[in-house]
């Protein structure tokens, strides 16, 4: 497919790459940061554009990867005719693009993604779109750059970045105050990693309850009392330790 690519973030940087490794050809690099854009274009063999007007009308598909927020303000001004137009995003209404064009969908990579990560992990896709048509073509679409490729509505993809905050956003901010308490200790974190990668690859055989482990879920009273006397000069992972510990006693696992 002609793709013109809007953005030069993660999402865009990453996307683009993997859809000209897949063969498509990417026209244009839209963005705010010329330089930005100017680098993303060059590692696509694609132009970039200054403005809005410039953005050519001939591509099949217009690939909005943005911050929510400029989704949702008055940051986009695209309007083309029928062609398809797609953004990025999990927790935005596929509604934010109906003055856009006659033809638009979403196209979410449900994956933490940075561009310096290499290799690029594997990216499962959640897309919809406003016309059977729409969603047969982004079905195509990304099944030439993913192997799970779903549809999802909007509430359901609400659900799902719901769940990706939780799993995903909140469990390495556990790992950051892990990090620093170790920091603070001068204990070495590098020493948690097995554990945390042991942790990830159960989740591929078994459900989450199944593999919970930890003196809350045995009832180890002593233990706890000893790991929150050794937090009384942490406050966050102090408040956290007891709420979690609270919360894994009372579950009905």
């Amino acid at each position: 497919m002609k793709i013109v690519v809007i953005g030069t973030g993660h999402v865009a940087v990453v996307l683009s790459v993997k859809l000209k490794a897949a063969g498509h050809r990417i026209l244009q690099v839209f963005g705010r940061n010329r330089l930005a854009a100017a680098v993303l274009a060059d590692a696509c063999d694609a132009s970039t554009c200054a403005s809005w007007d410039d953005i050519t009308p001939n591509a099949e598909l217009y690939i909005i990867a943005v911050a929510d927020q400029a989704l949702t303000g008055n940051a986009i001004h695209l309007a083309v005719e029928n062609q398809l137009v797609v953004h990025t995003a999990g927790a935005v209404s596929i509604d934010v693009l109906k003055g856009m064009s006659s033809s638009y969908g979403v196209l979410y990579p449900l994956q933490t993604i940075r561009k310096e990560v290499v290799p690029t992990p594997a990216i499962p896709f959640m897309i919809d779109a406003n016309t059977a048509a729409g969603r047969e073509t982004l079905a195509a679409l990304a099944s030439t750059i993913s192997q799970k490729v779903v549809f999802a509505n909007d509430t359901q993809r609400l659900q799902y970045h719901l769940c990706a905050v939780i799993t995903n956003n909140f469990s390495n901010y556990l790992y950051v105050l892990a990090e620093d308490y170790c920091q603070r200790q001068g204990l070495d974190f590098t020493n948690l990693l097995p554990l945390l990668a042991e942790t990830s690859r159960r989740l591929q055989q078994f459900s989450p309850r199944q593999v919970q482990t930890g003196p809350a879920v045995r009832g180890d009273g002593t233990t706890i009392q000893r790991h929150i006397q050794l937090l009384e000069n942490e406050p966050a992972l102090f408040g956290l330790y007891k709420m979690f510990s609270d919360q894994v006693r009372a579950f009905n696992w």
